[in-house]
């Protein structure tokens, strides 16, 4: 957190077009220069409800939300229903302006619609205002809208009012409503926003404030994207074809931008009626030839279970996508949690072979995608990447050429038809798709319709050729072959020079942080305060749940006296991972847990290391909970 940064929250109601004005705001500001970083909250509505997207922006790298914001847009929520004073839904239509507070910084600036919100009916608003030294303006955006055409143009306005307060140049706007806008809609929306800058000008002191947009410049070209974004274009990039799926929060982001792109490039995309049948379906797919990817998020991927365990016993590639969010069961569909980690490796029954990836950065998510795809078909392996809605959902300004890689359609270990006239086969005819004794544990496949490919694919255990089989002799062998890849797999991964793990902070430190997924950025941070406070710090990512890197970990966690692991869930989930897999250290590693329905903030994490870790005391409140550490 610097003070030389521009934090934009825009606040109303679900289906107002929070999201959408603030995405093309966010790409304004990385036009004009600017790293961004948004953050958004939505309720399980599809109408009404608080919402809010957070834009972060300043003059270098931005890892994550930060703590607090300096400049509230609170729209109203036009959609509130039942405003009987106590109703579960009452008293709707003032959230975007009383839930806002809380978080904003001494001196921010504060516009809301009068044309929807009253400022009286909250409680010290302006006994908060004055103590805070906030800048209120209260601006009829809502009539302003309808003098000119439509009411929900006062989202425009309101971003009109923002430039005019904080010093942005207006063209950055115009030039991408002129991209987005038919001319129908666009001249009304350019003079409404006109119309609310020059207001300002005339009518207040822009300048009484001291919340201002820093400036800053980009040596290449930059792409505002998601993590949905880049799992999807990863997908596309490695070659995926197929996929199959059931809408779901918040996995339907990637599967809406994958059946929005599928039919350019030659692929299918099928929407089915259960997410048995979407995996199911993702199973045959690569079966029959294609390289093909299904997901969910966690309810929908509990009954992937019998395909998943499937494409291990028949030795099926195929590339799964789990979206975490709070459970169990419904739970809180659009809060982000990080409690699925046991559920997506142990689902399925048996001794399972899968690989699991659980990307920390945008960035991540697009490579280890690829890295997903490119496994699941060398090895014939289901391989599954694992990210959470905060991940899926947040944008994050990034230089494009980190996507300017070569697409990738190879089906991996397959055979032509002149090697499978030199493969064995049967007495039958059959070819022997799972030998015993073969590199890495991989058997060649082939593609069904291929010369002298012909066999049998069973869930039950089997002979090479595939026929049903029970003798123990054959089941050791079949099992230690399975297992082998996953050593193999172990083995490429931990000899790449580009580890899938993050290190961040000084080589020599006294204390560690360890996380997994989307909390990488906002841990990197707060080692970056925790150094600056005078508290020797260093982090690690870890994004290989499956294989695990013991070495890797292993080293770090010898390297430093104490470690604290940050994860969003009850449970300790990935701490309990890493004792498991390890086997030791039980004793230095002590967790921080976040579990509220809303991720770690930097000073989440700075607070609670120096509570619990430097000063041994107990965390007040209900924002985290300290686990301590205990022996193996």
């Amino acid at each position: 957190m610097t003070d030389n940064e521009f934090i934009w929250r825009i606040a109303g109601g679900s289906g107002d077009g929070i999201a959408s004005t603030s995405q093309n705001f966010a790409k304004a500001l990385m036009r004009s220069g600017l790293d961004v970083f948004t953050h958004r909250h939505y309720p399980s509505r599809i109408r009404g409800g608080h919402t809010y997207t957070e834009i972060r922006a300043a003059a270098e790298p931005v890892k994550s939300r930060g703590d607090g914001y300096n400049f509230l847009l609170a729209l109203g929520d036009s959609f509130a229903r039942n405003p009987q004073e106590d109703a579960y839904y009452g008293n709707e239509e003032i959230k975007p302006l009383s839930e806002n507070l809380d978080e904003l910084r001494e001196g921010g600036v504060i516009v809301y619609d009068s044309g929807l919100l009253d400022a009286s009916e909250i409680d010290n608003f302006d006994a908060r205002a004055e103590e805070n030294n906030w800048h209120v303006y209260d601006i009829d955006l809502r009539n302003m809208a309808r003098d000119v055409g439509r009411e929900v143009m006062r989202n425009t306005a309101g971003v009109g009012v923002t430039c005019a307060l904080a010093g942005i140049d207006l063209h950055w706007i115009e030039d991408l409503m002129s991209e987005a806008m038919p001319e129908k809609i666009l001249d009304p929306n350019l003079e409404i926003l006109h119309q609310a800058h020059d207001m300002m000008h005339e009518e207040y002191d822009v300048d009484a404030n001291d919340v201002t947009v820093p400036e800053g410049s980009h040596d290449e070209e930059q792409v505002l994207m998601s993590g949905s974004d880049a799992i999807a274009y990863g997908s596309l990039d490695e070659g995926c074809r197929f996929i199959a799926g059931y809408p779901m929060t918040p996995w339907t982001e990637v599967f809406t931008i994958m059946s929005q792109n599928l039919p350019k490039v030659g692929g299918i995309s099928e929407q089915v009626e259960d997410e048995i049948a979407a995996a199911a379906l993702a199973v045959g797919a690569s079966h029959a030839g294609a390289k093909a990817m299904s997901g969910s998020s966690g309810g929908g991927f509990a009954l992937m279970s019998e395909p998943l365990g499937l494409a291990e016993m028949t030795e099926t590639p195929v590339v799964l996508i789990e979206a975490m969010r709070a459970g169990p069961s419904t739970g809180m569909p659009t809060k982000p949690e990080q409690a699925d980690l046991e559920h997506v490796l142990y689902t399925s029954q048996g001794d399972s072979q899968r690989v699991v990836f659980a990307p920390g950065t945008v960035e991540e998510a697009y490579t280890q995608t690829r890295k997903a795809f490119k496994i699941a078909y060398e090895y014939q392996i289901p391989a599954i990447v694992l990210y959470d809605q905060k991940l899926g959902g947040e944008l994050v300004s990034l230089p494009a050429s980190h996507f300017d890689e070569e697409p990738n359609p190879s089906l991996g270990s397959t055979l032509t038809e002149a090697e499978l006239e030199e493969a064995p086969h049967d007495e039958s005819g059959k070819y022997s798709r799972f030998q015993h004794d073969v590199e890495d544990g991989v058997s060649p496949r082939s593609i069904p319709g291929q010369k002298g490919g012909r066999f049998l694919a069973t869930g039950n255990e089997h002979t090479p050729e595939g026929h049903i089989a029970e003798s123990t002799a054959n089941r050791v062998a079949q099992m230690d072959r399975r297992t082998q890849k996953l050593e193999a797999i172990h083995e490429e991964l931990a000899s790449q020079g580009d580890t899938n793990q993050t290190h961040y902070g000084p080589d020599e430190a006294t204390y560690g942080l360890m996380t997994f997924g989307s909390q990488q950025g906002t841990v990197e941070e707060a080692v970056d305060m925790l150094n600056e406070q005078g508290y020797s710090t260093k982090a690690l990512g870890v994004s290989d749940m499956a294989p695990y890197p013991v070495e890797e970990v292993t080293e770090f966690i010898e390297s430093v006296d104490e470690v604290l692991v940050v994860e969003m869930n009850a449970s300790a989930q990935f701490r309990g991972l890493t004792q498991k897999e390890l086997g030791q250290y039980g004793e230095k590693l002590s967790s921080l847990l976040k579990y509220n329905g809303n991720p770690f903030e930097p000073l989440d994490i700075v607070e609670g290391f120096k509570t619990t870790i430097i000063e041994g005391g107990e965390l007040s409140g209900a924002e985290t909970k300290f686990v301590p550490a205990a022996g193996d």
